[in-house]
This record gives C-alpha cells, structure tokens and sequence, in this order.
C-alpha cells in the first residue's frame, strides 16, 4: 500500500500570526526586505530588494511588468511558452529601459529622410537619435536628432536628416571615462536631455539620459546591475533549453527560472548540469512540496527552488490529477529540509513560495513559514502593465487570466508533451482590475512591514527566526473580519 503522510494539508488561511514584542527601534522606516535570490556559502552574488517575483505566465510577465517591478525591487520571469525569438526580444527590451551608460539603438545617417526617422521611432519607441557617420550604434557621430528639432507637419518627410539635426559642432558631448556622476553633472549644467559620449576617435559609445537619473530618485529600492541597466529573469522549460539558454542569455537574462508543474524530476536535472556546465548564469528549479524534492534539486545545483503544486487560483491540478499539498504545510515542510542542508552543508539556497497567496497578510505567513521570497501570479495580472487585456464586463473593469496549464495558453512543454493537452490543469478567467503596480505594491509593502513591527522584527531572517504562529478554526476567521455589523458605505462620510 502507498505511504501515508499523516500530517494535515493546510493553507495560509489556517494560521495567524502572534504578536511579540515591539521594541522602539522597530518601525516601518527601518524594516529593510532585502533577501537572499540564488544560493551562497558567504554572501549572495543575487538579492532581490523586496520578496516578490512575477510568476512565469503569459497574462502576467512581459516586459511592461518588468520593467515596472524592477522599478520597485522586485523581479520578473518573462514567460517561455512563446518562440525563443520573441522572448529573447522582450528580455532586451528589458536591459536596454534603462542604464547608466546606454548602448544607442536608434541611429540614423546624414542623408536618411524623416521618413526614416518616423519609421525608426515607431519601431523603438525612442525619439532621441544618433547621427552617425554609417548609422550604426558605433560609428562616427555626426550629430544628434530629437524630436524637438522638426513638426512633422510642418516638415517635408522627403527632407535629409542633416537638415535639422543638432551638427556636431554644437553637441555638447563627453569622452569615453567619464564617471556617470560627472556625466549627469554636465546634463544639469547644460540643461540637456541625453549626452552622448565619444571615443578619442570620435565614434559614438553610449548616451547618458536626464530620465534615468530621475528614475532612479524617485525608486531608490530598484533592481539594477552593474551597468545601471534593469535585472530581469527568464523562464525556460525542460525541452528546447539547448537552443533557448544561450538567446536568452544573449539578450541580457540575469537568471534563468525552468517552468513546470512538477520539479522532482531528472528532466530538471539534466537542464540544470547543463546550463551549469555552459553558462555563467543562475537557474532556479521546481515546483516540489517536500524536502526530498528540495534535497533533489539542490544537489542537481539549483540556485533557488520554487515551492508549490497546486494552490494557485487557477490551477486545477489537484482536482485533476489529485497530486499537491497546501501551500502552507509544503513551505514549512521545504524550509526545513532547506535549513537542514545548509546545517550540513553550508550553502544556503533560498526556496520561492509560488502560489496560495489569496490575502496580502498570506505574503507575511509564507515569509515566516520560511519562504525567502514569494511567486505572484494573479496579484501581478490585475496591473495596468500585465501583458492581457484589460475589459468591462457587467460595468465593472476586470482583466483576462489564464494558467499555463490551460489550453488558451498553449504550452505543451510545460506539462511533457508536444502536443495537445488532453485534458487542463488551468482554468481562463476573469479577475478585478486594480490600476497601477506601483501604487498596489506599495501598499502591500506596507502592510508587510507593519505586520513584521507587531512581531518586533526589521528584517525577514528575523521574522523567519522569531515568529510566531497559530492555527484557526473557521468562527475565528469570521471573528477576523467585520461581522455583526452593518458597515456604513463611503458615500455615508462627510466631505473633509
């Protein structure tokens, strides 16, 4: 007969948080949520500077939305379950947002039209270009065109570019070996939007923006690299990986992340040992729900490890298949096996809590259950920057949905097929609009950090080490809520 697991399958929404206390040196301005993203002995060579990352999902991470999180500190995994070509794009579309120093992607020649021009503009959304000698990103600058140098319709598009450009003569530019610091200083001084910088040659290098500058004041917490460019993930599957990784890393991926329902596999391991053996790039793994699937993956050389099969909102494996465990128990469960293998070891991986997140203080729970940072699917797709469609249906605004296990999505390899998918194990839906990403996950920061000053901890190993839970019944969870009330509507409320 098969082996029993006696221990009861429960979800975030069986436990509360306990109170410790609230020292004076614990605030919310002091709670610092950086934490571990790919594994380390010493120091982590990846962190994430907020615990969230975006699920690796067609409605959820395109390059909008990765952009938009990078802003914030999180991460995205630009989805895989399209042809290696397009994704590589949208991970490039990515890396060249935003820089310090940025490699110049719209370059024209002297005797090129505005016809050129508008056509280029439309094609890389830039209105900012270098005239360059041979109108190439690094060839002798000529000059510079911006959109303020002609009305196009008071312009000839038939005219040559070298009629309203900026000559070189009188473009303030810089030499390579210029701080980015003394770069942006000169912008300031001469009041410019970009500055474009030259070898010794006179050959065009990168451009320095005023915008980036801004960017970065306004979102101190972002996720940037070495090169002020934004870090972005990419997911990838067990199947073409071969021809996907080496795309993928051409085109700027930070880290790498294989989608599948079922990470307990030597599939898995065969990618990772050859991503390992190829390329110096982070790959995460999963989903498992147990500490042998963790002890699995790790020992194949997983740099992170996604935990949960089963308890997203429209995943329908476990009534397909009857295969998962609530998230809550499969988090515990693998952060313990997590903690016992850096006892022995002294390499700590860090595990990713992907799904079951229903209610914002569900984040704080898989936090203090052990999880380092936390996988959002459906949160992320009610966003303005989420990549389907926004709709109004019965006077209220929603957004399309969809699992990767369902046939709208289309993704075979995620499920070890190469055909059709005989029967779902995702569901196409509906799910209220929400605005803004940056609006919505600044709430829910603060709500994370106000919950962690009632536990008395500024930081998520403390919260992992000194927090305290409890299991509900259900009249507890009612008790939580309003209830016995009739609550008054805003409308009731006098103006201010």
């Amino acid at each position: 007969m098969a082996k029993l697991d006696n221990e009861t399958s429960r979800t975030f929404s069986e436990f509360l948080l306990l109170p410790n206390l609230t020292k004076k040196d614990c605030s919310s301005d002091k709670i610092n949520l950086k934490t571990p993203l790919v594994r380390f002995t010493k120091k982590p060579s990846l962190s994430l500077n907020i615990p969230m990352v975006s699920a690796v999902m067609q409605a959820v991470s395109g390059p909008n939305l990765a952009i938009a999180l990078a802003k914030q500190g999180g991460l995205s995994f630009i989805y895989c379950s399209q042809p290696i070509d397009e994704q590589a794009e949208m991970v490039n579309k990515v890396k060249r947002f935003k820089a310090g120093f940025v490699l110049s992607d719209s370059n024209i020649k002297e005797d090129d039209t505005l016809k050129d021009v508008v056509s280029l503009a439309r094609t890389t959304g830039h209105t900012t270009m270098a005239v360059t000698e041979d109108g190439s990103p690094h060839g002798k600058l000529m000059g510079v065109l911006t959109s303020r140098d002609y009305r196009l319709e008071k312009c000839n598009l038939k005219d040559p570019v070298n009629k309203y450009m900026t000559p070189f003569s009188k473009t303030i530019h810089a030499i390579e070996g210029i701080s980015l610091e003394e770069a942006n200083d000169l912008i300031w001084a001469h009041k410019l939007n970009s500055l474009p910088i030259i070898d010794k040659k006179g050959n065009l290098k990168f451009f320095v923006f005023r915008k980036d500058y801004n960017q970065h004041k306004m979102n101190p917490s972002e996720m940037i690299d070495d090169e002020k460019r934004f870090i972005v993930g990419a997911g990838i599957n067990t199947w073409d990986y071969k021809e996907r990784v080496p795309a993928l890393v051409d085109a700027g991926a930070d880290i790498l992340c294989i989608d599948s329902s079922d990470g307990y596999s030597e599939w898995q391991k065969d990618t990772i040992q050859y991503i390992k053996s190829k390329y110096n790039v982070p790959v995460g793994a999963g989903n498992v729900v147990s500490g042998d699937g963790f002890k699995y993956l790790a020992d194949c050389g997983a740099d992170f490890i996604k935990v949960g099969i089963g308890g997203g909102s429209i995943c329908i494996t476990r009534e397909q298949k009857g295969i998962g465990r609530g998230q809550a128990t499969s988090v515990m469960a693998v952060a313990k096996a997590r903690d016992e293998y850096f006892r022995k070891t002294g390499t700590y991986i860090p595990i990713c809590s992907d799904g079951g997140i229903v209610n914002d203080y569900h984040m704080v729970l898989a936090l203090a259950m052990g999880a380092d940072f936390i996988m959002l699917g459906r949160y992320f797709a009610r966003f303005d920057e989420s990549p389907s469609k926004k709709m109004k249906i019965s006077g209220n605004f929603v957004k399309e949905y969809w699992g990767e296990g369902s046939n709208r999505a289309r993704n075979w390899q995620r499920y070890g097929t190469s055909g059709n998918l005989t029967f779902e194990e995702g569901v196409d839906v509906y799910i209220p609009y929400a605005g803004k990403l940056s609006d919505n996950v600044n709430v829910s920061l603060s709500k994370i950090k106000s919950t962690m000053v009632n536990l008395g901890v500024n930081t998520i190993n403390e919260l992992q080490k000194n927090a305290r839970i409890t299991t509900v019944s259900s009249l507890s969870l009612r008790e939580g809520g309003a209830h016995d009330v009739t609550v008054r509507e805003n409308e009731y409320y006098p103006s201010p």
